[in-house]
This record gives C-alpha cells, sequence and structure tokens, in this order.
C-alpha cells in the first residue's frame, strides 16, 4: 500500500523564484536563504518520493474572486506554470498521479471534507517554488506532484483545526491506496508577514518560532488557535501557516524533526522550514 513518509513545511515567497531564475541565488542578500535548504536537497534526493501531496495556495491564477474554493485537489495528468503577469516560469511542467488523486477525492468527499475536484489547472508560485527550493532547477521534476489548493485569501479561510484534520484525512487515504507508493505531503506558506497596511512589513520572530516549536511537539494545541490570533501575531498573510497544518495531521503524532531552519527576510516575509519524518513501524 501506499505510505506517508515524511512531511516538509516551507515558505513560498515569489521573490524566492525570481532570484533563482534570474541567476541571484548566490548574491550576498540571496545566499544565506539557499544555504539553509542545502542539506534539503540532499536529503530528498536520497529519499526519493514517488508523489508528494503539495498544500499551497493560488493567488489568483487558477482562481478568482468569482470562484473560490475552500479546497480543491488537481486530478489532472499535469499541471503548467501560471502566467502571474510576468510570463510563466521557466521551470518544468507539473505532473501529476490522477490514480491517487481521484482515490483522495472520493476517499476525502466521503470522509465528509467538501473538495472542489479541477480537472484544469495552471500552478503559481505557491507550488513552484517549494519545488524549486527543494529539487533545485532540474529539466524535469522528479517525481509526480498532486496540488492541493486552500483557500487563505478571501475570508472566511478554514481553520487550522479543519486543516489538521483534513491532513489525518489524507493519511488515512493514502493508507488505503493499494499501489505501493513512498509519499510526502509538503505544507507552504507564511511565516509571519503582512503586504498591505500600517502594519505592512510585519515580522515576528518570537512568534515564527514558538509555531515551529508547537507545530512538531504540540500539533494539537497548535491546530486550535484561532484566526485572529494568526493575524494578530503573525500579520494578514501569516494566516497561511494553517496550510502547515494539513501536513502536520497526515503524520504521526510524535515525528522525527530532521531539519528546521528560520530565516530574516527574504523580500519582505520571514522564511521558515521544516523537515518532520514518521517513525519506521
Amino acid at each position: 500500500m501506499a505510505k506517508i513518509t515524511a512531511g516538509v513545511a516551507t515558505s513560498h515567497v515569489p521573490a524566492i523564484g525570481a532570484a533563482l531564475d534570474s541567476g541571484k541565488s548566490g548574491d550576498d542578500y540571496w545566499a544565506p536563504l539557499f544555504a539553509g535548504y542545502a542539506f534539503s536537497k540532499e536529503w530528498i534526493a536520497r529519499e526519493k518520493p514517488d508523489v508528494i501531496i503539495l498544500v499551497y495556495n493560488d493567488h489568483a491564477s487558477a482562481f478568482s474572486l468569482e470562484l473560490i474554493p475552500t479546497f480543491a485537489i488537481g486530478c489532472a495528468e499535469e499541471f503548467s506554470p501560471a502566467d502571474e503577469g510576468w510570463g510563466p516560469r521557466p521551470v518544468p511542467k507539473v505532473i501529476g498521479h490522477p490514480a491517487l488523486a481521484w482515490h483522495l477525492a472520493e476517499s476525502l468527499i466521503l470522509d465528509e471534507f467538501d473538495m472542489t475536484i479541477v480537472n484544469r489547472m495552471d500552478v503559481d508560485h505557491g507550488l513552484t517554488v517549494p519545488l524549486s527550493l527543494m529539487f533545485g532547477q532540474p529539466e524535469a521534476w522528479p517525481c509526480k506532484v498532486i496540488p492541493l489548493a486552500v483557500n487563505v485569501v478571501q475570508y472566511p479561510p478554514p481553520s487550522g483545526k479543519r486543516c489538521f484534520d483534513l491532513g489525518k484525512a489524507i493519511a488515512r487515504a493514502v493508507e488505503s491506496f493499494p499501489e505501493d507508493l513512498k509519499v510526502m505531503v509538503f505544507g507552504t506558506g507564511g511565516m509571519s508577514h503582512q503586504l498591505q497596511g500600517p502594519r505592512a512589513g510585519l515580522i515576528n520572530k518570537d512568534h515564527d518560532n514558538a509555531f515551529l516549536d508547537r507545530i512538531v511537539s504540540d500539533p494539537v494545541a497548535q491546530s486550535k488557535v484561532a484566526h485572529l490570533d494568526y493575524v494578530r501575531e503573525a500579520g494578514s498573510e501569516g494566516i497561511e501557516l494553517v496550510m502547515w497544518m494539513v501536513m502536520r495531521g497526515a503524520l504521526h503524532e510524535t515525528v522525527r524533526q530532521v531539519h528546521r531552519f528560520y530565516h530574516v527576510p527574504a523580500s519582505n516575509t520571514a522564511v521558515g522550514h521544516l523537515i518532520l519524518e514518521n517513525p519506521e513501524p
């Protein structure tokens, strides 16, 4: 059967992709950030996942204010990089895993999660930047990817508990898939940042590091944190951290922290990164 072996959490700052695409990753400003992912690239090259379920939020590329699904799962054969206003990123097409994606959709819907099934969707930096951070700039992504988009743009987003419970449901669904697959779940977005208003540029290091502690050691308590607490402590875009709860819910109660990295700033945000492994059976 399929099994989830690990979870990865990372920010998905668009400027990170721009730095990579323009050859600036070695610049003084960017080099310390990319150094924090050097171990991660080596780790994932050793672990060789067959499929990544990548939890991210769309930035008005596949969806708009006319159509805002709370949870949407990509079931297509492939997904093209989106044109976010300056052309698509020069990265490979994302190859999906329709059989597992449809199995997930059926299992999650019957588990009372109202998933929107998407059979055609372009994917933006929310999905491609995490892949670039973990895999670099290959000619083709080395594994298949199932996009799972979460609304954290238009109020009301799902609660941290709903996202945590969705992760648990994903774990049940993966374990019931008969093919022998090594699956990882990525939770992306965050950490503290605000892009507009009087608090634009807000970064809260204390909050971010406390969150990194709690999501590893006490995810149940973290899942109960209210929207308003995220917005007050981590800024209006800090609500993206609920997407990390999907990843954490998909893992065992006790996990092994393989890697942790925190860096300020990247553009006008804080970058956080975790690699968590499920214990061997």
